[in-house]
């Protein structure tokens, strides 16, 4: 059965996702797609380590399925189950079990929230194995070659409950996001979100004040994702001030005397 049959067309990147290289991450990223390794993603929120994602997938030419990892995502979530359909028993494939079928980029976002088995079940996909376990079938599923796993975590929310584990980890070829270089991340906001390149910049400006105040009262600073969104208010008619208080101040936090130390920086900004 064919890759179409098998992935909603959805998952298939048709056209090219608008993405501006911080370094030499393509380049290595088709080093180890052509290599069979395994990928980790690693940088704060916002950054763009999904749009990179999507973009190598066009790139490639492979469906890319994405899965928000979460608490209660179990190795059941991601491989599949047995499911009552029409009064008969019937296995369903999870994500990651259709991703291994058809060769497509199995993306794990946030990985450190899923629960241990979880975890445990990518472990043979990401050495030389390249196989997922099927216990609940009493089978073991070959990857194709065009398969690939891809994960990502933001070191910044590390905990010792949730850390991501020296046996997950150096399984994986790593590459490192970060917020970029301004003039670059001033060109990103200006072309995502519209706005002319003067404001870009100022938002950029009032972004990289807002990560000063990191570990000062603040868990993160406004995000890449964060000006866009602004800057799309903005373009929509919403005073400057007003679109950074709704889209950033209060997206990255709830105390009053942290927003107000916010809303000071938009307006000497603005």
């Amino acid at each position: 059965m064919n890759a179409q049959a098998l992935i909603p067309e959805e998952h298939f990147i048709r056209r090219e996702p608008y993405y501006e290289p911080v370094g030499n991450e393509i380049a290595i990223f088709e080093a180890a797609y052509a290599n069979h390794l395994p990928v980790l993603l690693k940088g704060p929120t916002g950054c763009g380590k999904t749009r990179f994602m999507e973009y190598m997938a066009w790139r490639l030419q492979r469906p890319l399925i994405t899965v928000s990892c979460h608490d209660d995502l179990t190795a059941s979530d991601l491989v599949g189950r047995y499911l009552i359909k029409g009064g008969e028993t019937v296995w369903v494939d999870g994500p990651l079990t259709r991703a291994v079928r058809v060769g497509g980029i199995c993306y794990l976002d946030e990985i450190v929230e899923a629960r241990k088995d979880a975890m445990v079940v990518i472990h043979p996909l990401a050495d030389d194995r390249r196989t997922l376990p099927m216990e609940k079938l009493g089978q073991l599923l070959e990857a194709t070659p065009e398969f690939c796993l891809a994960i990502s975590y933001n070191p910044g929310y590390q905990s010792v409950l949730k850390d991501l584990k020296q046996s997950t980890r150096q399984r994986f070829v790593a590459l490192e996001f970060d917020y970029p270089a301004a003039e670059l991340e001033a060109r990103i906001v200006a072309n995502e979100s519209g706005v002319e390149a003067r404001l870009a910049e100022q938002l950029v400006k009032f972004a990289r004040m807002t990560r000063n105040l990191k570990g000062s009262g603040l868990e993160e600073g406004a995000s890449t994702r964060l000006l866009v969104h602004a800057g799309k208010l903005i373009a929509g008619g919403i005073e400057p001030v007003a679109a950074c208080r709704s889209a950033v101040a209060q997206a990255v936090t709830d105390d009053a005397d942290m927003l107000a130390a916010i809303q000071e920086l938009s307006s000497s900004v603005f």
